[in-house]
């Protein structure tokens, strides 16, 4: 039986997320200044949606903080387990080392499609676990806007090659 997740919790793994996707952005930035206005934009929006999701943490009920979701066979909390757990993606790792591991341009276009797409797959299971009282609208809009994010990207990398 998996362990269950709170609300709380699901927020403050959000908005980590967010926090490192604005990190690494930021350091991409000074890394590469042809991409630089880019980057430095899509850290903003990361900023953004940390907000976001800071204003749907603080705006929880008592009672949302207790429970999730109604999730009788556990897949909804299995997946967002293996996801915090860093199965999927580390929420706890410095972004900065991803972006030294960039050699190229291409690379760091390659590596921020990587993380813009973990954030959607994070946040399409965070989607099925909130109420629409608690702001399930706004991770529908965040899901798409990072979906956004990766459609730039992509344009940026295929100009590229």
């Amino acid at each position: 039986m998996p362990m269950p997740f709170n609300a709380d919790e699901v927020f403050e793994m959000a908005e980590q997320i967010e926090a490192n996707g604005a990190k690494f952005y930021r350091a991409a930035a000074k890394k590469f200044p042809p991409l630089s206005k880019m980057l430095r934009e899509l850290a903003a929006m990361e900023d953004e949606h940390r907000e976001t999701f800071a204003r749907m943490h603080a705006e929880l009920s008592s009672g949302e903080k207790e429970v999730l979701v109604y999730d009788p066979d556990g897949q909804a909390q299995a997946y967002l387990r293996a996801m915090a757990d860093g199965s999927v993606f580390e929420t706890k790792a410095d972004p900065i080392d991803k972006v030294a591991d960039c050699k190229t341009v291409q690379d760091v276009l390659k590596a921020a499609i990587g993380l813009e797409r973990d954030s959607i797959v994070f946040y399409v299971g965070l989607q099925a676990s909130v109420s629409p009282r608690a702001g399930k609208d706004k991770v529908e809009r965040l899901i798409s806007e990072e979906i956004k994010h990766v459609a730039l990207l992509s344009e940026k990398l295929d100009a590229l090659q």
